[in-house]
């Protein structure tokens, strides 16, 4: 069990994409774990295959707890059966915990001999579809996503067609469908989620995947599950609150004052102690330093109103894109901000991995990594920015992205916030803030001007660096935000 925050203790697996036999590559998804923030999925960090899982679905274990076994690829030989003869390629087939074979669970492409991904096969397996009989439109001939989608409508549109007496429909290259089974993860069948969302819905019975989600992308939030309830349910329709937010009466107890508009709602109870107790354990054990600094934001406001002139709305660049990317490339004329604290010991990161603050619509706060910043473009870091932000808030994060930030950047600036002092994440150094763009009055070169303008913060370590190294770093971001066409 990884440990996916340094406010993590516990994890539960909600569901195994891999099984016994199954070969895996460095970076395959292989579990999915549900934490009290969220629900993330588990990348595998060696190739080889699967010999035993440990951890049974359902099951709640301690970080650190062994999940499963995995053996050198080379032994792949002794467990699988003797390959057909060409030219069709040899398929895997493995055993159930019994020893009766299972139904084929990898496939070795015919051109380049690629493997379907756990992930592509257990959402086969959802839509029952036989990746056996499908033509791969990826690179070599790999199945893609797509691929398996497509064959799953179409199966989907023959068994809803009108067929004639005395026939049946044809496949379409897919198998029928199994008999119902636990409801998959979202992440599978393509329907983005909020852990709390598919929480609600198990309460109340309700189907996830015909859900009509308003969520960002159309991701599926708990007012949407419980609308869709309302028609089933005996009881009256929940009444509204003053935001327009669903509130439903609950007993009042200790935890009312905390949790909010969810009082008595224990996953919102559970995420907002762990934060608390997170933020409690960094203020008592870092000696926390600040410093402040207004940046002349007004070069960059322009070069970005240029660069979005000809942008489609979804492509276009927006403000935090640039400070993300000014934050990273600062990290290395002052390292010390860069790192993690083991112990005593200060450990600086070669790689810059950023962390962004993302505030959930069902309450709470978490901070995934967006990876090696300092490499990508501007563009590059917008897209990845982008997708981060709807999968953390549809809860579909990989434990990698959680696991790693080596600094991160919170901007409330949206919010109208003109600064903020932010609580270091442990095991990290340090943490930059960023509030409003705003007019303001400015004086430069003898003159007193409006420009656009905004205020940087840093919260850091006392143990690793002090406030000539702070104050150095700060500068560096200004700098850097004065010239953003080379960013």
């Amino acid at each position: 069990m990884p440990s996916l925050g340094a406010d993590m203790e516990v994890g539960k697996v909600a569901k195994w994409l891999v099984g016994p036999g199954d070969v895996v590559r460095r970076g395959d998804v292989v579990a999915v774990v549900e934490t009290e923030k969220s629900t993330i999925e588990v990348e595998i960090f060696e190739a080889g295959v699967i010999e035993e899982l440990l951890v049974p679905e359902g099951d709640e274990v301690p970080v650190g707890t062994a999940l499963a076994r995995v053996g050198a690829s080379g032994g792949t030989a002794a467990r699988a059966p003797a390959p057909e003869p060409a030219p069709e390629p040899a398929t895997k087939r493995r055993r159930s915990a019994v020893g009766a074979p299972a139904a084929a669970s990898t496939r070795m492409i015919r051109s380049g001999g690629l493997v379907v991904s756990p992930v592509l096969r257990h959402l086969a397996e959802r839509l029952g579809v036989d990746v056996h009989a499908l033509d791969g439109s990826g690179a070599g001939g790999m199945i893609t996503r797509a691929d398996v989608e497509s064959a799953g409508a179409r199966l989907r549109q023959v068994s809803h067609a009108p067929m004639n007496a005395g026939r049946r429909a044809p496949v379409l290259g897919a198998r029928p469908s199994p008999p119902p089974v636990r409801r998959a993860h979202p992440s599978l069948t393509g329907v983005r989620s909020s852990p709390l969302a598919r929480r609600v819905a198990d309460e109340l019975n309700i189907e996830i995947d015909d859900v009509q989600g308003t969520g960002p992308g159309g991701a599926i939030v708990v007012s949407d599950v419980r609308r869709a309830a309302q028609g089933k349910l005996p009881e009256a329709a929940p009444s509204l609150g003053q935001s327009g937010e669903e509130e439903v009466p609950k007993e009042p107890g200790p935890d009312a004052a905390i949790s909010g508009t969810v009082a008595g709602d224990a996953r919102q109870v559970a995420m907002r102690r762990a934060i608390g107790a997170l933020m409690a354990r960094s203020k008592r054990e870092i000696p926390h330093y600040y410093l402040s600094t207004d940046i002349d934001m007004s070069r960059a406001v322009a070069w970005l109103e240029q660069a979005n002139v000809e942008r489609p709305v979804t492509a276009r660049l927006v403000v935090p894109a640039l400070l993300i990317k000014a934050t990273a490339l600062a990290v290395a004329t002052v390292p010390e901000m860069n790192g993690f604290m083991t112990g005593d010991t200060f450990e600086p990161s070669a790689d810059v991995h950023v962390g962004v603050a993302v505030s959930l619509r069902t309450g709470g706060v978490i901070a995934p990594a967006i990876h090696h910043v300092d490499r990508l473009s501007v563009d590059e870091l917008m897209v990845a920015l982008r997708d981060l932000v709807n999968r953390a808030r549809g809860g579909m994060l990989r434990s990698s992205e959680m696991s790693d930030p080596t600094i991160t950047v919170t901007n409330l600036g949206d919010l109208g916030v003109d600064s903020v002092f932010g609580v270091i994440y442990p095991p990290q150094v340090a943490l930059v803030g960023f509030g409003r763009v705003a007019e303001r009055a400015w004086a430069a070169d003898g003159m007193v001007g409006v420009r656009s303008c905004a205020t940087a913060t840093l919260s850091a370590d006392h143990r690793v660096s002090d406030g000539h190294r702070g104050g150095r770093f700060l500068g560096t971001i200004d700098r850097l935000l004065q010239h953003p066409e080379e960013l």
